[in-house]
């Protein structure tokens, strides 16, 4: 195997050259390896930091850059896992190579989570990590931690493939990236709650080309509870921009207030709140201690997360004002103008055009408009 060397953070480990000319280089290498998920790496790496978990389980490992990370970094037991051998091979290359203790082990991630329990479980395939979620809430003791790459059909571009993978009728709407977070926590919480365990979010976003969930889990029937009472929908009017949000396992007919039309449920989906604020608050002291090439955007993510409304969707202030033919002023205009107005105001953490309120599209057209 031809390999380089490629240092994230604090930890230097060797990985399989790839071909820069294709349009996906990761997918050259004969075990995967991909540099656009450093963010993602980082973020965890400083999450762990924080939380410090008795032992941590990277249960599809590839590369094993991730739990390499983690054991290098953070200083707790790990245990790598992947079911392809010239991943493990590598992989044990590169503990041998820092000196670790961590764990590597070969084998379906599913029988291992089912045969073992692990104080944090991180999920990171490539693509859907829905065949792999039931097992991950059985083996996870404290910390759950899921990546999901399939952006289109937690999103709603693909819309059967959503519907068959996460048993929930996602939308391509404006504010897709939002669906597609919420919809894939709905996901995981369904999975969580059948075994009388509840979910907490500390820390979930999405970013370019995946969505990310770091989660606490809590032991008992009323944890569980409280985790199923937060499972509703965005009940979306297919005319208008005009939504609201509805809670329950199944959507009660509404029509839009606006024009008559039929709301469109989308979901079932997560609602409420997806981040923790003493978390974030907690990895904002923290982060000038960890070595991140990302430091600066996760410091950002950070502090727009802490300000973010807890609202399942956003409106795109470009669309609203196209669809009133002005020209919008800056976002930081209209929220200000809505805050003076005694409504709540703020961005959304993925998109510079997102702006979540809790104010009546009416009133946001207004502020839009110039009023």
């Amino acid at each position: 195997m031809d390999i380089v060397e490629v240092t994230e953070g604090k930890t230097r480990f060797c990985v399989p050259r790839q071909d820069p000319n294709l349009q996906f280089p990761p997918g050259s290498g004969p075990v995967f390896y991909n540099s656009r998920m450093e963010l993602n790496r980082d973020s965890t790496v400083l999450l762990l930091s924080v939380l410090r978990p008795e032992n941590y389980l990277d249960a599809m490992g590839a590369s094993g850059v991730r739990g390499l990370r983690v054991a290098n970094e953070v200083g707790i037991p790990v245990t790598i896992n992947d079911w392809s051998q010239r991943a493990v091979d590598l992989i044990r290359q590169n503990v041998e190579a820092l000196s670790l203790g961590a764990e590597v082990t070969r084998g379906d991630a599913n029988a291992l989570m089912s045969e073992r329990k692990f104080n944090a479980v991180d999920l990171d395939p490539f693509g859907t990590p829905a065949p792999f979620v039931d097992s991950a809430a059985r083996s996870a003791g404290k910390y759950l931690f899921v990546t999901a790459t399939d952006t289109a059909p937690l999103c709603g571009a693909h819309l059967k493939a959503g519907m068959r993978r996460y048993f929930s009728r996602p939308r391509n709407t404006e504010y897709h990236p939002e669906v597609g977070l919420r919809t894939l926590l709905g996901f995981v919480v369904r999975e969580v709650i059948k075994y009388d365990r509840g979910v907490e979010p500390l820390f979930c976003y999405a970013h370019e080309h995946f969505h990310r969930l770091h989660l606490r889990i809590r032991d008992g029937a009323a944890a569980a509870d409280r985790s199923l009472s937060r499972l509703g929908y965005v009940m979306q009017c297919p005319r208008c921009l005009y939504r609201s949000e509805q809670m329950g396992m199944l959507p009660e007919p509404e029509e839009c207030p606006l024009c008559g039309a039929k709301l469109v449920p989308v979901g079932p989906l997560w609602t409420g709140r997806i981040n923790d604020d003493a978390t974030l608050s907690t990895m904002q002291e923290a982060l000038p201690a960890v070595t991140a090439r990302t430091g600066q955007r996760i410091a950002r993510l950070l502090s727009t997360c802490r300000q973010e409304l807890e609202t399942s969707s956003h409106y795109d202030y470009h669309v609203v004002a196209k669809s009133l033919r002005v020209s919008p002023g800056s976002i930081e205009t209209v929220i200000a103008r809505l805050v003076a107005r005694g409504y709540r105001a703020s961005r959304a953490h993925y998109s510079g055009t997102a702006l979540k309120t809790d104010a009546p599209l009416a009133v946001l057209k207004e502020v839009i408009s110039g009023g």
